[in-house]
């Protein structure tokens, strides 16, 4: 549905600056898929987002109704879960680690859901966003880049499974129950 890019800036949160990326806007024309990470994106911390298992974040736009519902005074273009691709037809139970999905000239192989972390409440100014984000079971997942290329906004996904994996929706589960239980 769209590609979303964005910069590290500096933000005010609850009394301190922080550097995050979280903010994506859409773009439209032929983006260039790098090793690791799109033209002009980036991460702004290394240590938790990007490198070459988190290079893309693909977040279902199927799961925008639910949040329409959840949060109805939220700006929720696309983008707005600081994902790369808003993409249709293609959610967490069907893709797993491993499976290969090409898109344009380029190709990605599927890594893991995305766990949230405090920024999601930066971004949506809520508190209990990271605890309504794991609730809601709607990771998204990363990507690692198989393949440099391009790709536009509109291209077609196709998506090889690799055998014998659990979904993402069946890792991002068992990561919350675990994430649960150690509180």
């Amino acid at each position: 549905m769209s590609i979303n890019v964005g910069l590290p800036r500096q933000v005010e949160w609850r009394g301190d600056t922080v550097t995050t990326a979280i903010f994506k806007t859409p773009v439209s024309g032929p983006v260039a898929v790098g090793a690791l990470n799109l033209e002009g994106d980036r991460q702004a911390d290394l240590t938790v987002h990007g490198g070459e298992r988190k290079a893309v974040y693909v977040y279902p736009g199927e799961h925008y109704a639910y949040w329409r519902r959840e949060l109805p005074d939220a700006d929720l273009g696309p983008g707005a879960f600081g994902e790369n691709l808003t993409t249709d037809g293609l959610i967490e139970g069907d893709v797993g680690p491993g499976d290969l999905l090409e898109i344009g000239t380029a190709a990605f192989v599927v890594t893991i859901p995305r766990m949230p972390c405090y920024k999601l409440a930066l971004r949506f100014d809520r508190l209990d966003m990271v605890k309504r984000f794991w609730r809601s079971r709607r990771s998204g997942f990363y990507l690692s880049v198989a393949r440099p290329g391009t790709m536009t906004a509109g291209d077609p996904i196709r998506l090889t499974r690799a055998a014998d994996r659990p979904s993402i929706e069946v890792v991002f589960a068992a990561r919350g129950d675990r994430e649960r239980e150690s509180r």
